[in-house]
């Protein structure tokens, strides 16, 4: 069976945990973490999607220096609207306020769903904001459930509204910056992100993924209007060569299409040890794959959010490095 099948049965408890907020100051803008409890309440018994990645997360962030720590608010209909159609935002609604149900055969959705998955979007649009406003340099948003594979129509791939699309549909309607870039590195491609972008030249997005894999898109072949960029490596690819490959990438899109703002898809889930993923990557692999991502984007203007990433005992040591360039 797919290492990504469903493990849907009733909610079960979960830790709650965060760490205390920090400081920073308006004449020396600080990097952010937006968090909430609240993401911690989306809950499957047994499925590897759950509450415990977070608590992992914010212990390992609880003692890094200069992050403050800022809360989301909910996304509003007509803003889930920007990249989702209407008719998705309801069925989702729905089906959280009917108790909950399986989406598809990874996907599920309980009582609260809707309302977590709103704020997880939010998390993204007040990071956007803060950093727009000069409050803030650089942001991660320790959200869930996961958003890359959520299409505008549907949710999929244990996702249910797709938070950087939404962010950067937002960041072209409130700020100067109208060219995006998303770079995703989470080991499954983001079928979801590259469909809302795939024709249009002023997002472009670049994965680096494990191919063949779930959800079997991200071809080299896939270019869109030629703002789409695929990396795909099989399962034992050194990995030299997959991050030099990135590098190189990263640093023509920097040339060629000078982006004004970046989002990250920060995936964690091609560390070696990951119980469903897997593409060789150590630890500090995640700090040399954003090295070059600040590299790229104008000072202080990237915000990364949470997709996979399931081995507990690394997570947060890989957050924690994948956070480090974000915060010289």
């Amino acid at each position: 069976m797919h290492p990504r099948r469903a493990f849907l049965s009733r909610a079960a408890a979960a830790l709650v945990g965060g760490v205390a907020a920090r400081g920073g100051s308006a004449a020396t803008p600080s990097a952010l973490v937006v968090y909430d409890p609240i993401f911690l309440e989306h809950r499957a018994e047994g499925h590897p999607e759950r509450p415990e990645r977070l608590t992992a997360i914010m212990r390992a962030l609880a003692s890094l220096p200069g992050l403050r720590r800022l809360t989301p608010r909910a996304a509003a209909p007509a803003e889930l609207e920007l990249v989702h159609t209407a008719a998705h935002v309801e069925r989702m609604r729905a089906l959280s306020a009917a108790g909950g149900g399986a989406v598809d055969a990874d996907t599920y959705v309980t009582p609260r769903t809707f309302e977590v998955a709103r704020q997880a979007v939010g998390a993204l649009l007040v990071a956007v904001d803060e950093i727009a406003t000069g409050r803030a340099r650089n942001a991660f948003c320790a959200v869930r459930p996961p958003g890359h594979h959520a299409s505008r129509g549907r949710a999929m791939g244990f996702c249910i509204f797709n938070q950087v699309a939404v962010a950067a549909r937002y960041a072209q309607a409130r700020t100067p910056w109208k060219r995006i870039l998303i770079v995703d590195f989470d080991v499954h491609h983001g079928n979801g992100t590259q469909d809302v972008f795939y024709r249009d030249d002023s997002v472009f997005y670049l994965s680096v993924h494990r191919a063949p894999f779930y959800p079997g898109t991200g071809a080299a072949a896939e270019r869109g209007s030629g703002t789409t960029l695929n990396l795909p490596f099989a399962l034992g690819t050194p990995r030299a060569e997959i991050l030099g490959a990135w590098e190189t990438a990263v640093r023509r899109i920097r040339r060629e299409f000078s982006p004004d703002f970046v989002l990250v898809s920060a995936g964690f889930d091609a560390y070696r040890g990951d119980p469903i993923g897997g593409l060789g990557y150590e630890v500090e692999d995640y700090r040399r794959l954003m090295d070059v991502v600040v590299e790229a984007a104008p000072p202080g203007r990237i915000v990364s959010t949470l997709e996979g990433g399931y081995n507990l005992d690394a997570l947060g040591a890989c957050v924690a490095a994948h956070l480090a360039p974000m915060l010289a």
